[in-house]
């Protein structure tokens, strides 16, 4: 059975550590801005959210990359080939929960990819605000009740 990235907002505290682990994972080095998670946070309700690419059934990224230089790998995740990767950009503005990123220092586009199958973010995360499970029936019921909350979130925020 295929594993998901599940948040709970309530743990997170903002710390950013999934931040630097990420980066640090990837690049070896501690740069939130070439991280493939973002902390955000609406300090006014005093909820913080990280949020990363939600590895989509039917990604726009895919869909829209003129060279198909992203897949689905084994374990769910979508992958980007940096050889393959014309920096065109345009999964960046296809993702409609803007997860997809350029990092102009690698000149990379970078989006999560569950560190094949072992996420640090997850290995890291002080609170377990972020952990990585079985994608049960019952996982993907809480799952979706947090998404439920943050589409609330969202727009009370935007109101």
């Amino acid at each position: 059975m295929a594993k998901i990235l599940a948040l709970a907002p309530e743990k997170c505290s903002s710390c950013r550590t999934c931040e630097l682990a990420c980066s640090f994972q990837h690049d070896q080095e501690f740069r939130p801005t070439a991280s493939r998670v973002a902390v955000f946070a609406w300090e006014l309700v005093g909820v913080s959210v990280p949020m990363m690419c939600l590895q989509c059934d039917s990604a726009a990224c895919v869909k829209v990359c003129p060279v198909g230089a992203i897949t689905k790998s084994d374990k769910g995740a979508m992958v980007v080939n940096e050889n393959r990767c014309i920096k065109c950009k345009m999964c960046l503005i296809a993702c409609p929960f803007g997860n997809t990123t350029y990092d102009g220092i690698s000149e990379k586009i970078i989006k999560c990819d569950l560190c094949q199958g072992d996420p640090a973010c997850v290995k890291f995360c002080p609170n377990e605000a972020i952990t990585y499970k079985e994608a049960t029936a019952a996982t993907m019921k809480k799952k979706k009740a947090y998404a439920a909350k943050f589409k609330e979130l969202v727009q009370e925020v935007g109101e």
